[in-house]
């Protein structure tokens, strides 16, 4: 999907690391939520509450749950899913468009 049709952006943005990494959230009517966002280059650790999809729209990166050994590389039109109540590590290589959908 390249566009959302009938949604609601939140104006204010969303801003990590310095402004490193930054978003905008959008709302659907079904009471979901994704985020659009930018990457800069650098590593970086989230957490999070519900699952995530991860969908890299431009750019690449290499990612690993907290505690595990092995990274795995993501590049554009490719997407990984972080579960629930996890921690996870990104090395970003280049910079990075990203749409982050949100599990209830």
């Amino acid at each position: 999907m390249s566009e959302f049709t009938n949604v609601t952006v939140v104006k204010k943005a969303n801003i990590f690391f310095g402004g490193q990494v930054t978003s905008r959230s959008v709302l659907f009517p079904d009471g979901s939520k994704k985020t659009l966002g930018v990457m800069q280059e650098g590593e970086y650790e989230f957490s999070t509450d519900v699952n995530e999809v991860l969908e890299i729209m431009s750019g690449e990166l290499e990612w690993q749950l907290q505690g595990e050994r092995s990274w795995k590389k993501v590049r554009a039109g490719e997407s990984f899913t972080v579960p629930a109540h996890n921690s996870f590590l990104l090395k970003v290589s280049a910079v990075t468009d990203y749409c982050c959908s949100f599990g209830k």
